[in-house]
């Protein structure tokens, strides 16, 4: 069943491997043999492989939504194909957020990032309510999920360490959430996200030393990471950079 699967799973953990990424899973047993939504907290661009890589251990494979624009590149278009990903095109959503709650209806594990993009403060942003939308709509628990180490290997802002550092990454899954269809989405999105900071808070102190000034260490622990609120300033900017790149390419293509 699934090869192209069975593949990536095989070079993902020889990926950690050859990387000698010391990896600690938590709650192991709150992963469900049934449909569920995995709320994740996204701080790095490999914070993804230990989280699957733990369900994987578990028994189970994990469904990612990602950025559609993945579905340009030929490779990216076949793993997508053959994996039960969900790719996201953000100006038309809708689709992709029915093929999720479909996958979720069937029994999968449906992983989603609500805060939407990379935290530079390496802080839980606010939430979008995505995640809770579709586990109420499929009558499936949310798990909160915490991954905290992994952003030290690859974030934003240019730092990378992807050789044979032995970089400690712990991750944890939290006590299934059931949101009740009376339940309002936004104010359920906020009660995840306090959920989840304070799994994250508590990952945090069990993970060791957080030594200060270090770029991966949140302002709040004394490392030199951007504070939540210097963070959204750069996102903004950022944010809108994009947007005038998008209606650039868009005019481009009119003419």
């Amino acid at each position: 069943m699934e090869p192209v699967y069975r593949v990536l799973e095989g070079i993902a953990g020889t990926i950690a491997r050859v990387q000698g990424v010391r990896r600690t899973y938590q709650g192991l047993e709150n992963i469900p043999a049934g449909g569920a939504v995995l709320a994740v907290n996204h701080t790095g661009y490999f914070d993804f492989l230990p989280m699957a890589l733990g369900v994987y251990r578990a028994g189970r494979r994990t469904r990612f939504l990602i950025k559609s624009e993945v579905m340009d590149i030929a490779i990216m278009r076949f793993l997508v194909n053959h994996t039960g990903t969900v790719p996201v095109d953000r100006s038309a959503g809708h689709e992709a957020y029915e093929r999720a709650v479909a996958s979720l209806r069937t029994g999968e594990l449906v992983a989603v990032y609500p805060e939407a993009t990379i935290s530079r403060s390496f802080e839980l942003k606010e939430f979008k309510s995505g995640a809770v939308r579709m586990a109420t709509e499929a009558r499936v628990p949310i798990i909160p999920t915490i991954v905290w180490g992994a952003h030290r290997q690859w974030t934003k802002g240019g730092h990378r360490s992807m050789g044979r550092k032995h970089i400690p990454v712990t991750v944890r899954y939290g006590t299934p959430v059931v949101i009740s269809p009376d339940d309002d989405p936004e104010i359920a999105a906020v009660a995840l996200r306090e959920t989840m900071t304070t799994i994250l808070h508590e990952v945090q102190q069990s993970y060791g030393p957080h030594p200060a000034g270090e770029y991966w260490v949140p302002a709040r622990l004394g490392g030199s990471a951007p504070t939540p609120a210097d963070a959204k300033v750069i996102e903004d900017a950022e944010a809108a950079e994009k947007a005038a790149a998008r209606a650039a390419k868009r005019e481009d293509k009119s003419r």
